[in-house]
């Protein structure tokens, strides 16, 4: 007999094995021993918003009968070694979950990856911390598994309509994640368990027959005029030429010079809406405190996290600022692509165990920012704004990688902050005005949003807390177009765009989701 139960409990039974499956027990009144039962949670959200926490959860028990399985995803492809192959730039979560969709799918991927493979690519975020050194093709951004795999692991997307976001969690869980993130509402993998997970995957499109190329660049595209243009495959840093029946482009919001290489070729692309801020970092203490409403936090609680957002007027023209990857129990990580550039941007490991909590704060920014210098520059006028600004921070803080920084009641103040607070930024704080870094159209909206966010959260802004600067690749800040039912470019035939650089998801799950939605259609379209 299989039950399928709800209910409203304390985080101590909640969160908790043995009382959880104690309160199931005495619920459905089972105390026989010869009774064969599986308890299992489906889904659990936490309810913080009253002083009393509650935790909704949804459970399956299964008395006297086989307990179906967990995940119904099989790791189990045929061999596509001698099918057609179709090529997929960039290994990030979008390219991956292609790659492994096309193999499904009967077509040999051939993912190439400017950046290293995950092992390979410590030494070189190591390397930006220790000695300052940015490594333009391997990074926090650029190598295996993409910018997710070094900076997080946060699975929730509210773009669940455009996929099917279960199977992208039962996919992790088949390489190597923990069933934890089937149930819970805010689902997170930690950056210290994920790259073993995309070497798995790596694994699975090796053993079906498909190729992954490291340390290769993408630095042309072979083009097919005729009564339609069509894209045939690529030009590698080396000269040589790959070719397939069609091309995924999943190469994330940091490759410029993709875009730069798009526009060039006069392939129709489009400026992007994004936003710019910092990153605020508290005592994870401080934010558990006042999320929980409670001295100390629970052993069985979850670091506490927030979402804030308010419509700030600056200049006649009113914006959103709103926080943005928040990571409790986390740390902030240097994420600049190139020698010259200051970015920074979060992570959290599995257990969410630092002492810090960090989350961006940013500002939404358009045209009306970017035009007012760089509408010249046409398509990439929004990413020579981003990268003034993050070429301006670097100087500002001394031409490192160290980082720009300010205590938060200094910042709404506009005093210089004379000493800074231990941080998890490891290449360093410079204290600085922030006004001297950012924008005023940034700087002004971000002051006062942070005095509305106290009323929310009462105690979030306190000079124990200080801001990082500089928090700018939230988003691409160009889209690539494509059409709506085929997910194809409307002028360049055979090629599709896909993934966060292109402008179509926000984050690991509706990215790989996307990676999913573009191979289905290049194998419905050329496949045949």
């Amino acid at each position: 007999m299989k039950k399928e139960l709800s209910f409203v409990l304390p985080p101590e039974i909640a969160f908790e094995k043995e009382a959880f499956e104690k309160f199931i027990y005495k619920k459905l009144d089972i105390s026989s021993p010869t009774e064969d039962v599986t308890i299992r949670q489906t889904r659990r959200s936490l309810d913080a918003r009253q002083r009393d926490l509650k935790v909704n959860v949804w459970a399956e028990v299964f008395i006297n009968e086989k307990a179906t399985p967990t995940i119904s995803y099989k790791r189990e492809y045929a061999s596509v070694k001698n099918a057609p192959q179709a090529i997929i730039v960039g290994a990030g979560p979008a390219g991956m979950f292609a790659a492994l969709r096309l193999v499904e799918l009967g077509i040999k991927p051939i993912l190439i990856e400017r950046g290293k493979d995950v092992k390979k690519r410590v030494s070189d975020i190591a390397a930006i911390s220790r000695r300052h050194i940015v490594n333009p093709d391997s990074n926090y951004c650029f190598g295996e598994g993409g910018a997710g795999t070094y900076s997080d692991g946060k699975l929730y997307t509210r773009a669940k309509k455009r996929g099917d976001w279960r199977r992208v969690l039962e996919i992790f869980v088949a390489h190597g994640a923990s069933e934890d993130i089937l149930i819970d509402n805010h689902p997170h993998i930690g950056t210290n368990k994920l790259p073993r997970i995309v070497a798995e995957m790596r694994q699975s499109i090796l053993d079906a027959g498909g190729e992954v190329l490291f340390e290769t660049k993408v630095t042309d595209f072979i083009i097919a005029k005729g009564k339609e243009e069509e894209l045939k495959g690529v030009v590698l840093e080396n000269s040589d030429k790959i070719e397939g029946i069609g091309v995924i482009l999943a190469t994330g919001h940091s490759a410029r010079d993709i875009f730069e290489l798009l526009d060039r070729k006069q392939i129709l692309i489009e400026a992007k809406p994004f936003a710019i801020g910092v990153r605020v970092e508290h005592q994870q203490k401080l934010i558990d405190k006042i999320q929980y409403k409670r001295d100390e936090r629970e052993k069985y609680l979850p670091a506490a996290s927030y979402s804030l957002v308010q419509q700030v007027p600056f200049d006649n023209l009113e914006k959103g600022v709103f926080s943005f990857c928040m990571c409790p129990g986390g740390f902030i990580v240097p994420a600049a692509t190139l020698q010259g550039e200051v970015v920074v941007n979060g992570m959290s490991p599995s257990k969410r165990n630092s002492k810090y909590a960090n989350s961006g704060i940013v500002v939404a920014i358009d045209e009306r920012e970017w035009n007012k210098k760089y509408a010249k520059k046409g398509a990439l006028a929004g990413l020579y704004y981003q990268e003034e600004i993050e070429k301006n921070a670097c100087q500002v803080a001394g031409n490192t990688q160290a980082a720009p920084a300010q205590r938060l009641i200094d910042f709404t103040q506009k005093k210089i902050s004379s000493s800074l607070l231990d941080t998890s930024y490891q290449p360093g704080l410079i204290s600085v005005e922030m006004g001297k870094v950012l924008p005023p159209e940034i700087v002004e909206r971000l002051r006062i949003g942070f005095k509305a966010f106290d009323k929310k959260m009462k105690g979030f802004l306190t000079n124990e807390a200080q801001i990082v600067g500089v928090e700018s690749r939230t988003s691409s800040p160009v889209r690539i177009p494509r059409e709506r039912q085929t997910n194809e470019h409307p002028i360049l035939k055979r090629f599709f765009p896909c993934g966060e650089g292109a402008g179509y998801a926000g984050g690991i799950a509706s990215a790989a989701m996307d990676g999913e939605r573009c191979a289905e259609k290049l194998a419905e379209l050329y496949g045949k």
